[in-house]
């Protein structure tokens, strides 16, 4: 059914301007029920200490008031990437329940508790996510080990292609390793995509994506992936003591 949408999607529609076949493209692939919002904090490298202490003070009690409607994906610090760089991911119930989070959380005590992190922080950004539709989230686990997020820039355009090639190559991968999460952004930097794994250490990794290109249609995948993208970062995190997802 997909094929058969993209199929129709490549074909030219009179009238249909950038952003309603962009629109499409987000309908077709889009599970829709949730908003992600990717937190990334840039830490100065004299202060990790100081604002770890800060975040989960702050993220640590924002996920446990259900007043809120908001859910800690997880937490993370990277170890292998742009380090002093901190990822925290928050489920929102859709735009309208983004709204209503935002305004409760600055209007509220909460909101002191996130300025107490802005002196550790050289940068900060915040983008909107959605999942995609075959993969939802997975739900919070203690299973230890390291995450890796793979990140993707695209070329403009191409995310229904992207999604179709990925989709039909992680069936097969599967096998090894289920993905935690997979989503493409929607509001903030555009064309992006990220997907997230994890493995018991850097070992397993390198001995699982051995495994998957043996796989028949893999390579495939990769290939066809690479030509839709601009440029991509594998980041390995590592959990912190609060992160649901861990």
């Amino acid at each position: 059914m997909l094929a058969a949408r993209l199929g129709a999607l490549k074909k030219p529609v009179a009238g249909l301007t950038f952003n309603q076949a962009r629109n499409i493209s987000v309908q077709v692939v889009a599970r829709g029920k949730y908003v992600h919002g990717f937190e990334v904090h840039k830490v100065k490298p004299s202060a990790t200490d100081e604002y770890k202490r800060a975040a989960e003070s702050y993220y640590a009690s924002i996920k446990d008031d259900p007043e809120l409607h908001v859910k800690l994906t997880g937490s993370w610090e990277t170890l292998i990437g742009e380090q002093d760089t901190f990822y925290h991911i928050l489920e929102y119930e859709n735009y309208a329940g983004y709204d209503k989070t935002t305004a409760k959380i600055a209007n509220s005590e909460y909101q002191e508790a996130y300025k107490k992190m802005l002196p550790y922080l050289n940068s900060r950004t915040l983008n909107l996510a959605q999942e995609f539709a075959f993969f939802p989230t997975a739900p919070p686990h203690t299973e230890g080990g390291i995450f890796e997020m793979r990140s993707y820039q695209l070329k403009p355009g191409t995310l229904l292609e992207w999604e179709h090639a990925w989709r039909k190559g992680i069936e097969a991968r599967r096998k090894f390793v289920e993905p935690v999460g997979a989503w493409f952004s929607q509001v903030g930097r555009l064309h992006q995509v990220h997907h997230l794994w994890q493995y018991p250490d850097l070992k397993t990794r390198k001995e699982t994506r051995e495994k998957a290109w043996q796989l028949d249609g893999w390579a495939e995948t990769v290939s066809k992936t690479a030509n839709f993208s601009k440029f991509m970062d594998a980041y390995v995190l590592q959990p912190l003591p609060y992160s649901p997802l861990k």
